[in-house]
């Protein structure tokens, strides 16, 4: 069944995108838990390389649904094989650069065949031509990787990941940039399928609450740390939400042309350090509620303020993209954050949350008695 080429008419999003957002986020449940069972910096290394491997491909669905939105058979039942190709990949996480590459591989081989060929088959085509060498290239590379070990399968994933995200900018003239103008973001759509994105992310944040909690646990401060973890992804996930109308206004009054770079600066790279911030909070909220009153691991409390700073400025990102002055309150909120990791390693764990949730607020109150200023006249920018 071949869906027909179409306009994108993308309104809100569907239930089934929202089905493969809950899959998606398996994998951050998955790299959260890697990076909590090897808290270094090799383990954070592989974080990186996996999660802006796996981002890529989800974020190039995103853009698919509002192109081609899954409102029929035949545009909704690939979806569910690429949700197949995502949850084989997820589970491999775990071993990905050992026993599980090859099981890695071809749920990569799957989750990027389906994107290309239903995007292939939307108003956009011309674009999704020039895209193919470049996923086709990383998924050969992830194949190759399951048969080598050791440093020249790091090498080979580094190298996927990169295909992706910087050759295309590149080659402009070779890559999908060149046909930029022939994909018309759906900007309301476009907006929600990244925040509800970011909502099941922060979710993982609140399974790792739950996670850490011993029920036979009678610490007296073990409540209020529970309580005190929530409160950091409310906080975070208040912050992102200030920003979502700004970024449709920004969006539908860019010049059509170029309203497809801007999404791309947007909602590629800034997204990934929002993603890979959320994975390193939730390891930070898991060691705090397993010990509130105790001493913080110097990588635990790192973890903890590096994931928040990591997210603030991620959001800051996203506001330079949309040319939008972001408030003067997140840079400094952010360093204050990355200031309580001594907090927490010369008192608790819980003192370090305190501090976190504390800055914030104040961040978040002084952002609403100065909000940021739109420039939805200014043209936007070309690839940067």
């Amino acid at each position: 069944m071949s869906p027909a080429r179409v306009h994108p008419t993308a309104g809100h999003v569907t239930p089934v995108e929202l089905f493969f957002d809950l899959v998606f986020v398996f994998t951050v449940t998955q790299l959260t838990g890697a990076l909590e069972d090897h808290l270094t910096w090799a383990g954070l290394g592989r974080t990186v390389v996996l999660l802006g491997l796996l981002w890529y491909p989800y974020t190039s669905y995103a853009w698919l649904t509002n192109q081609v939105p899954p409102h029929t058979l035949a545009t909704k039942l690939p979806l569910f094989a690429g949700m197949a190709g995502f949850l084989l990949t997820s589970v491999a996480i775990p071993a990905a650069f050992l026993q599980a590459g090859l099981l890695f591989a071809l749920g990569y081989l799957v989750l990027t065949s389906v994107h290309l060929v239903l995007f292939s088959h939307s108003e956009a085509h011309a674009a999704a031509v020039r895209l193919a060498p470049y996923n086709i290239g990383a998924a050969l590379l992830v194949v190759l990787a399951a048969f080598i070990t050791g440093a020249a399968a790091y090498a080979l994933f580094t190298a996927a990941a990169l295909i992706q995200a910087a050759l295309p900018y590149l080659t402009p003239r070779l890559s999908w940039i060149r046909a930029a103008g022939t994909y018309r973001i759906a900007a309301t759509h476009f907006v929600e399928r990244h925040g509800l994105l970011v909502i099941v992310g922060l979710g993982e944040s609140v399974v790792a609450i739950g996670a850490s909690v011993d029920p036979y646990q009678r610490e007296p401060g073990t409540a209020i740390a529970i309580v005190m973890s929530l409160a950091l992804p409310a906080a975070l996930w208040w912050t992102y939400f200030t920003d979502t109308q700004d970024a449709v206004t920004a969006l539908d009054t860019a010049d059509p042309d170029t309203s497809t770079r801007l999404a791309a600066r947007t909602y590629v790279l800034p997204h990934y350090l929002l993603l890979l911030g959320i994975i390193l909070t939730a390891t930070g909220i898991h060691a705090t509620v397993a010990h509130p009153g105790a001493p913080a691991d110097t990588r635990a409390a790192v973890a903890l303020a590096g994931g928040t700073t990591l997210y603030l400025a991620g959001l800051t990102a996203v506001r330079l993209a949309l040319r939008l002055d972001p408030p003067r309150s997140r840079p400094i909120g952010a360093v204050a954050v990355l200031a309580t990791v001594p907090l927490g390693v010369a008192v608790s764990t819980g003192a370090q949350l305190a501090a976190v949730i504390i800055i914030l607020t104040v961040m978040l109150l002084a952002g609403r008695r100065r909000p940021a200023s739109a420039e939805p006249d200014r043209p936007a920018a070309g690839t940067g």
